[in-house]
């Protein structure tokens, strides 16, 4: 198993924690950012982090992956891979999180659902949800990265291979904001 050093080293050697004011993918603000892409970027780092957790999941006679678009289409995908089984995305349209593009799950599918960076939790329930509708059986959430340091309940087994406090706020009391400087929006959802 990867040490929380060994995740951590990794984030580090892919300049993929940042610091600044940004704002979240909840819309909440922070001085640190996980950009998981730049990790993504490397296979052999994907690889390794993804296999990771389809061994904290293996023996689940899992059916398939599925991750929130898009940062979870990667690490569904490899951990996927590493399991043996289907990998698919959720996206939004029109601003609700559906299966498109022909995926299906039928009833009874046992279901991983994953995501590369956790701080509410929002994508995630949303496609726990969409799995629950279908008839499909979550086994569980498997993230890269927990920036609520574990506080935010998923009502399913998760498994994060960083688990980290990264403190937030609303943009009303966002420190940085009040000292007027310039908030960053590195998130996927708008673009």
């Amino acid at each position: 198993m990867l040490t929380t050093d060994e995740v951590l080293s990794i984030f580090q050697n892919t300049r993929a924690m940042l610091t600044g004011h940004f704002q979240l993918t909840s819309g909440r603000h922070s001085d640190r950012y996980f950009q998981c892409a730049m990790v993504l970027q490397h296979p052999n780092y994907t690889e390794t982090l993804c296999r990771e957790l389809a061994v904290r999941f293996a023996g689940e006679n899992i059916s398939a992956v599925i991750g929130p678009a898009t940062g979870g289409v990667i690490v569904s995908y490899e951990v996927a891979r590493a399991l043996g089984v289907l990998s698919m995305f959720a996206e939004r349209e029109n601003g609700v999180m559906k299966l498109r593009r022909g995926f299906s799950i039928k009833p009874g599918d046992k279901v991983l659902v994953v995501e590369d960076v956790i701080t509410t939790g929002g994508s995630v329930r949303e496609v726990i949800e969409i799995v629950k509708g279908l008839g499909g059986e979550v086994v569980g959430a498997g993230v890269l990265v927990d920036r609520s340091n574990g506080t935010e309940e998923l009502g399913v087994r998760t498994e994060a291979l960083l688990t980290t406090e990264v403190t937030s706020y609303t943009p009303e009391e966002c420190p940085l904001c009040k000292k007027g400087f310039p908030v960053v929006k590195p998130g996927s959802r708008d673009i």
